[in-house]
Formats: C-alpha cells, sequence, structure tokens
C-alpha cells in the first residue's frame, strides 16, 4: 500500500467555476465604484441620522445637497465612463440651439467589471426609491422643510438615472454616440 501511495500524485486542478466566481469580483476601478455609491450613501446616511425636530435643518440640507451635487458630478463626468463606458452631457451650438449629447462606448479593458457595472446600476435604481420613500414619509409627516430638501435629491438621482437610460438604450441599438435636440423626460 505505501508504494501505491508513494506512485500517487495529488496535483490541485483550479476549479473552472470557481475561479470564474472569484475573477468577476476582480476590481478594475475601485476607487471609481467606491466614490460611486459613496456620496449617495452618506447623504442617505446624514438624512436618516439628522434632526426632524428643526434645529439641525439648515446645516443638513447644505451637507447633503452637497454630497448629492458632488455625487451627480461624479457619475456624470466619472464613473459612468470609467465602470460601463457610458457619458452624456449638454452642448450648445454657434447658432445658440442646445442639444444631449449621449455616448455608448464600447467595452475595453479599461472599463469596469460586470460586478462594477452592477454597482453602478443597483446604486443608481435603489437610492432613487429610497428617496421616493423619504418623500413620502416627509409629506404624510408634514414635515414641509424636509419635504424641500428631499425633492432636489431625487431630481439630482432622477436626471442622471434618466440620462444614463438614454445612453444605455442608443448603446442596445447599437448607437455609440448620438443627439437629442428638445430633450424631454417624457419621451423615453
Amino acid at each position: 500500500m505505501d508504494d501505491h501511495m508513494a506512485n500517487f500524485e495529488f496535483t490541485l486542478k483550479p476549479n473552472i467555476l470557481m475561479s470564474h466566481y472569484f475573477n468577476s469580483f476582480v476590481s478594475r476601478q475601485p476607487v471609481a465604484s467606491f466614490l460611486h455609491l459613496f456620496f449617495r450613501l452618506v447623504a442617505l446616511v446624514m438624512y436618516l441620522l439628522c434632526d426632524w425636530d428643526g434645529k439641525n435643518c439648515e446645516s443638513c440640507f447644505f451637507t447633503i445637497i452637497g454630497l448629492l451635487s458632488l455625487d451627480f458630478w461624479y457619475v456624470k463626468n466619472v464613473s459612468g465612463r470609467l465602470l460601463v463606458g457610458l457619458h452624456w452631457w449638454n452642448q450648445i451650438d454657434e447658432d445658440g440651439n442646445s442639444f444631449w449629447v449621449f455616448e455608448a462606448k464600447k467595452r475595453s479593458p479599461n472599463t469596469g467589471t460586470q460586478t462594477e457595472a452592477r454597482i453602478f446600476w443597483l446604486g443608481f435604481i435603489i437610492c432613487p426609491l429610497i428617496w421616493t420613500i423619504f418623500f413620502f414619509t416627509a409629506l404624510f409627516s408634514w414635515k414641509i422643510e424636509w419635504l424641500l430638501l428631499v425633492i432636489p435629491c431625487f431630481s439630482l438621482q432622477v436626471v442622471n438615472l434618466h440620462c444614463y437610460l438614454r445612453c444605455k438604450a442608443g448603446e442596445q441599438n447599437g448607437q455609440q454616440f448620438f443627439k437629442q435636440e428638445n430633450f424631454s423626460f417624457c419621451s423615453v
């Protein structure tokens, strides 16, 4: 039996399924993924921790709006490009006409992984839903000053979401770059 064990060669072969599972968590853009969620989550937590008695309403208002403004800018200009290869902007031509440009770049080695894309879209979808809950909570509890905070917070989140959905729709239609005049939120 010892001869049999001496000739036995034990080799570990990587499990293909497990290596694929762990490789999907490798992050190409860890800072972009972190900051994509950081500003909006801190704003949500700050909203929950602020006193509803009105003493800290002004400081909470400016801090939360500041955080979500940073989030809006960062997502629009940085994490959208890095994590999913999408970007949008407004442009004014020589005649003074305003038009919206939606861009969808092809996947590249610099674009985020599938997991990072899921983080990007889940952060986009869940946060406006949470702000919607906050809206109805403030509305039904007659907290008008908090309602005045929730409306711009929800608006910042939804405008960015809407524009990225337009980019994603163009990408799925095979368009890499398209312009739209007379931008409307009703024409999705």
